[in-house]
């Protein structure tokens, strides 16, 4: 990615998302350091952006470059697959906030809806 523009470790592991369907979002422990091994190799530099980090493929690095990985990927993903990570995901951040935040008789009804939730899903999967 770093071969078509400069990006900040955000933007990089926003678009590996976007560019695999959600089915790989790599987490900021794994993208700075791999971002500064590259950068230890002398693949990349990093300029100062706003407080930021800019990664940039140094020559080097262009020279080096190699396809991305999901050009390799030929996995055929039902499209929903990615909206359904989506929302379990939405859904699983809004649990925590309940958790957190949430009075007792709030947890008590979502512990309710969660449960009802489950039972529908299921029921789903035994449509034919």
């Amino acid at each position: 990615m770093l071969a078509e523009r400069s990006m900040h470790g955000y933007e990089i592991i926003q678009e590996i998302a976007k560019r695999t369907g959600g089915v790989w979002s790599p987490s900021p422990g794994s993208v700075y350091p791999t971002l500064q091994m590259l950068a230890d190799e002398g693949l990349v530099s990093a300029a100062e952006d706003g407080g930021k980090k800019l990664f940039n493929l140094t020559e080097q690095g262009r020279t080096e470059h190699t396809a991305p990985p999901w050009h390799d990927i030929d996995i055929q993903l039902d499209p929903v697959d990615g909206e359904l990570r989506t929302a379990v995901r939405l859904l699983g951040a809004a649990m925590e906030q309940i958790s957190h935040a949430g009075t007792p008789e709030q947890k008590t009804r979502t512990a309710e809806l969660y449960n009802e939730l489950r039972r529908k899903l299921y029921a789903i999967l035994a449509e034919e």
